[in-house]
C-alpha cells in the first residue's frame, strides 16, 4: 500500500514537472513569435546623443585664435645674426623640420635610435607638441612638425632630453648653454679614439 502511494506521489510530481516545463516552453515559443513594430513616422523623435564634442572628436584642431600682431623690428642693423634668426623663428607658421644630434658615448644601433625617436614622439604628444621623430643614422634623429609656431617649445623639449646634444633647424644650431658644437666634440672624440687605437696597435 505504501509503495502504491509512493508511486502515485512520484507520478504526480513527475506529471507536474512535465506540465510546468511544457508551459514554460510554450511561453518561450510565444515570446519568440512576437515582433516589435517601429512606426515609420519618426518626426517627433529627437536624437540629441551627438553633441558638439562628439562631432569634433578625432578631427584636427583648427586654430581659431589669431596670434597678436607682432611686427618684426624696423632696424636689423643693430641685431646680430642669432637675434635675427630668433626673430624669424617667432614668425614661422608653416611646417618645420630639422635634425637632432645625439650625445656621443656608447655605440647605438639603428634599433636603439628608433626607440629613442619613438619615445620622443610619445612624450612630445603628451606635452601637446605635435611632432614626429624618426631615426636617420646612429647619431641623428630627424623631426617634423606641422605647426611652426610651436618651434620654441619643440626646441626646449628636445634639449631637455638626456640623449640630445644639438639641434639644427635650417641654418640655425641650438645646444645647451656652454656646450661646444657637435663637430668639435666629434673631432675630439675621433682623436681620442685614434690615440687609443694607436696604443692598442703598439701592444
Amino acid at each position: 500500500m505504501a509503495t502504491i502511494k509512493l508511486i502515485t506521489n512520484l507520478a504526480l510530481i513527475f506529471f507536474l514537472l512535465i506540465a510546468t516545463e511544457t508551459v514554460w516552453f510554450c511561453r518561450f515559443a510565444e515570446g519568440a513569435k512576437r515582433k516589435i513594430h517601429v512606426a515609420d513616422d519618426l518626426d517627433d523623435v529627437v536624437d540629441d546623443e551627438e553633441d558638439e564634442a562628439w562631432k569634433e572628436w578625432g578631427s584636427k584642431k583648427k586654430s581659431t585664435e589669431r596670434p597678436e600682431f607682432d611686427p618684426p623690428p624696423d632696424d636689423f642693423s643693430k641685431m646680430d645674426i642669432s637675434e635675427m634668426q630668433s626673430e624669424m623663428l617667432k614668425r614661422q607658421f608653416g611646417p618645420v623640420f630639422g635634425f637632432a644630434k645625439l650625445r656621443l658615448g656608447p655605440r647605438r644601433t639603428p634599433e636603439m635610435v628608433s626607440e629613442i625617436a619613438m619615445k620622443w614622439s610619445k612624450v612630445a604628444k603628451t606635452g601637446g607638441i605635435e611632432a614626429n621623430f624618426m631615426g636617420v643614422d646612429v647619431s641623428t634623429i630627424m623631426f617634423t612638425m606641422e605647426k611652426g609656431q610651436d618651434t620654441f617649445e619643440l626646441k626646449d623639449f628636445i634639449l631637455s632630453q638626456p640623449d640630445a646634444y644639438e639641434i639644427k633647424m635650417g641654418d640655425q644650431f641650438f645646444r645647451r648653454p656652454g656646450d661646444p658644437s657637435f663637430d668639435d666634440v666629434f673631432s675630439n672624440y675621433q682623436k681620442e679614439r685614434g690615440l687609443e687605437d694607436d696604443k692598442h696597435n703598439e701592444l
